[in-house]
């Protein structure tokens, strides 16, 4: 089948960026890796090494929102959502080894290509937010569209770069997302609930207990 040769090639590329590099990865190894022919890979890669690296380093970026999506998923709050999100996200980008790896020796080669990846995930993200964002009463004059798109943006600012939040705290996870992600979004009476709740929540989780007891 073209679409299990596509994802087999492209695993195997994979697998010879996290020994070699992005830079070192060539199609023989791409094809050596996958147990194919180099002229099958061209067949599906006919711009060759930099279309199969493009390729592979697009494939890992949608597995990754796979996985967040998994992790999400669940979640029936916007808060929650948030939270969830910006934690797994964070935690899952600062051990990736092949990404911090890379990231630390061929900055050159990949950052133009997350770039470009990039530009749609925050469409993606305030796509997949805007269903929660409806199910509450926004503050006065915000429109679900705007604050999907904020939200996302800063959802995507914070886990590339946390600044004075630790993100690995369940609990400054979430008095960042409800104090300074949902205030302005949501009336301050709904925020504070959801702030407090949240809290709760996660000191009930670290004492083993169950959060609605």
């Amino acid at each position: 089948m073209p679409t299990e040769v596509r994802e087999r090639i492209l695993r195997a590329t994979y697998e010879c960026v996290a020994r070699w590099g992005l830079g070192k990865t060539t199609v023989d190894d791409a094809a050596r890796q996958a147990g194919l022919s180099r002229a099958t890979v061209y067949r599906y890669f006919p711009g060759g090494r930099e279309e199969l690296v493009t390729a592979v380093i697009a494939w890992e970026h949608a597995n990754f929102f796979r996985r967040l999506y998994h992790e999400v998923r669940g979640a029936t709050t916007l808060g929650e959502v948030m939270e969830r999100g910006i934690a797994f996200a964070h935690g899952a980008i600062r051990r990736h080894e092949v990404l911090q790896r890379v990231l630390e020796t061929e900055p050159e080669v990949l950052v133009p290509k997350l770039t470009v990846e990039a530009a749609g995930t925050q469409e993606v993200i305030a796509a997949f937010l805007v269903p929660y964002l409806e199910r509450h009463r926004l503050a006065p004059g915000v429109r679900v569209q705007d604050a999907a798109d904020f939200l996302a943006r800063m959802a995507l600012s914070y886990t590339g770069s946390p600044g004075r939040w630790d993100l690995d705290d369940p609990e400054q996870v979430a008095r960042l997302v409800r104090a300074e992600l949902l205030a302005g979004i949501l009336p301050p009476a709904t925020v504070d609930d959801e702030t407090k709740a949240g809290i709760l929540f996660h000191r009930a989780r670290r004492r083993g207990a169950h959060p609605g007891v």
